[in-house]
C-alpha cells in the first residue's frame, strides 16, 4: 500500500507535467491551457450531473429497502472521478472521465468489486492464519477464540400479535 501511495503522489505529477509539456509542444501553450480549462469545465458539469444521478439512485434504493451495493459503488466512483478531474492534467482527467461516464462506470464498478473481493480474501486469510497460530508474543488471544458457551434464546414474554 505504501508503494501505491508513493506512485500516486510522486510519480503521477511527473507524468502529468511530461504529458502537458508534450501536448503543449504539439498544439501550443495557449491551446493546451484552453484545453485543460475546457476539460475542467466539462468535468465539473459531468460530476454534478452524475453525482446527482448517483445520489438519487442511492436514495431510491434505501427508500425501497434494497441493499444499495451498486449505488454505493457508483457514488464512490463518481467521488473519486471528480477528485481526479480536480487535479490539473490530462492523465488524471482521462482516469476521472472513465470513472464518471455512465458508459465506462460499470466496467470500473466490476473492477472495483474484483479488487475489493481479492483484498477481503487476503485479509480474511491473514486473520485465519493468525488465529491458527494461537496467542501472539504478548500472550493475548484474538477476541474470537476461546471457550464456546452453549445457550438458549428465551423470549422475554413479549406479546407477538
Amino acid at each position: 500500500m505504501a508503494v501505491l501511495l508513493v506512485v500516486l503522489f510522486l510519480i503521477t505529477p511527473v507524468i502529468e507535467i511530461y504529458v502537458i509539456i508534450q501536448v503543449g509542444q504539439q498544439i501550443g501553450a495557449l491551446a493546451t491551457v484552453t484545453l485543460l480549462i475546457a476539460e475542467s469545465a466539462l468535468g465539473a458539469w459531468l460530476v454534478r450531473r452524475e453525482g446527482r444521478r448517483a445520489w438519487e439512485a442511492l436514495r431510491s434504493a434505501i427508500g425501497t429497502g434494497r441493499l444499495p451495493g451498486g449505488e454505493l459503488a457508483d457514488a464512490a466512483l463518481v467521488l473519486v472521478g471528480g477528485t481526479l478531474l480536480l487535479t490539473p492534467g490530462f492523465v488524471t482527467d482521462i482516469a476521472g472521465f472513465l470513472l464518471i461516464l455512465p458508459l465506462t462506470r460499470p466496467v470500473a464498478r466490476r473492477l472495483l468489486g474484483w479488487v475489493l473481493a481479492r483484498r477481503a480474501v487476503t485479509v480474511v486469510g491473514r486473520l485465519g492464519a493468525e488465529a491458527a497460530r494461537g496467542p501472539g508474543p504478548s500472550g493475548a488471544r484474538p477476541p474470537w477464540t476461546g471457550d464456546v458457551v452453549h445457550g438458549e434464546v428465551v423470549d422475554g414474554g413479549r406479546d407477538q400479535t
